[in-house]
């Protein structure tokens, strides 16, 4: 690996949305879109999306950031221009815990791409990305750009997520912390006097069921003892966010279902999963039922091993699939070069 001071080229900035109309039809008549741009301004555009929970600095974690970012790898920042929104509801970017609390609209994954597309189109001027890259919620939203705007990108790599509506562990989990935080008895309808004490407990169960993989997990807490050691040091180190905002991040999957339109997707599609993500497990073989509607689309399933750490695979060990994803960008190279 070659490094380069990609971090040097990181810039931040925000940009306002006049009168953004929700889904819902309701309005906010200055919704904030923060966004880091990272890399080559005059270079090839990629948009690159967070999971939930995330925001514009979980991309730079090293062992993402140091594989694919360095110079030849495969979002070398001497050639890309890496734009990094905070989604809708995240990071600096408009959410309820700015004010409006549980009266802030009630937003869902398609207005967070909206959103998204006006940054691209509007302020930032880009009319064509060469890649929209995204994990978990992240991939999710690829998914749905790839639906909502066929023309706009060349290809897309939606990581740990599936093209298919909420369902199964997937849905009941989310389903539980979002009932968890609304039965609080200090929630009182999200004009709490102070958060929900319960929150910061809700909220590693939910990582400890949806993260980590069964073998990573087996590693780190191999006997009792050292598994309450594990507890022990998650109870230290999980703070959950204001309750409004994780409701909301929640919630927002609620509606989500890209199967009936997939078939709209005209870039290139790699999809990347880990073999022991728990919340989108590969034995219901939805990717497989989701590559028979497309013409040009790869599925790269990560094995299950030391280095994969379940659901967040793909957010945190860039290193088991930076081949695939170099390999595949470059293949785009060959049959649709740009400058």
């Amino acid at each position: 690996m070659i490094k380069n001071d990609y971090l040097a080229s990181l810039k931040k900035d925000i940009f306002i949305i006049n009168n953004f109309t929700f889904h819902t039809g309701e309005v906010i008549a200055d919704l904030k879109v923060h966004y880091a741009i990272l890399g080559n301004p005059d270079g090839v555009p990629v948009l690159l999306l967070h999971g939930t929970a995330g925001s514009y600095r979980s991309h730079l974690l090293p062992t993402f950031s140091d594989v694919l970012f360095n110079r030849k790898g495969p979002l070398d920042t001497e050639r890309y221009c890496i734009i990094m929104p905070d989604a809708l509801g995240h990071g600096e970017s408009s959410k309820p815990s700015d004010g409006l609390r549980s009266r802030f609209p009630q937003y869902n994954y398609d207005d967070m791409v909206r959103a998204q597309y006006l940054l691209i189109r509007q302020h930032l001027g880009i009319d064509h990305l060469r890649l929209v890259m995204g994990h978990s919620m992240g991939g999710m939203h690829a998914w749905l750009w790839g639906i909502t705007y066929p023309d706009f990108m060349d290809a897309l790599v939606p990581m740990a997520a599936t093209p298919c509506a909420m369902s199964g562990r997937n849905w009941i989990l989310r389903r539980m912390i979002i009932d968890a935080i609304r039965t609080d008895p200090e929630w009182e309808n999200g004009n709490y006097k102070r958060q929900p004490a319960r929150l910061s407990s809700i909220k590693m169960w939910f990582n400890f069921a949806t993260n980590g993989g069964s073998i990573a997990l087996h590693n780190a807490a191999p006997t009792r003892r050292k598994a309450d050691a594990l507890i022990a040091r998650q109870q230290e180190k999980t703070h959950a966010a204001d309750a409004n905002d994780e409701l909301y991040w929640w919630e927002a999957s609620r509606d989500y279902d890209p199967a009936p339109n997939i078939k709209q997707i005209k870039a290139r599609v790699l999809a990347i999963n880990s073999e022991d993500d728990e919340r989108n497990p590969p034995e219901l073989h939805q990717m497989e039922a989701a590559m028979a509607c497309l013409t040009n689309v790869q599925y790269h399933l990560i094995p299950a091993g030391k280095e994969t750490v379940g659901h967040n695979t793909t957010g945190c060990h860039a290193g088991v699939y930076a081949d695939v994803l170099k390999e595949f960008l470059d293949s785009l190279d060959e049959d649709n070069p740009v400058d």
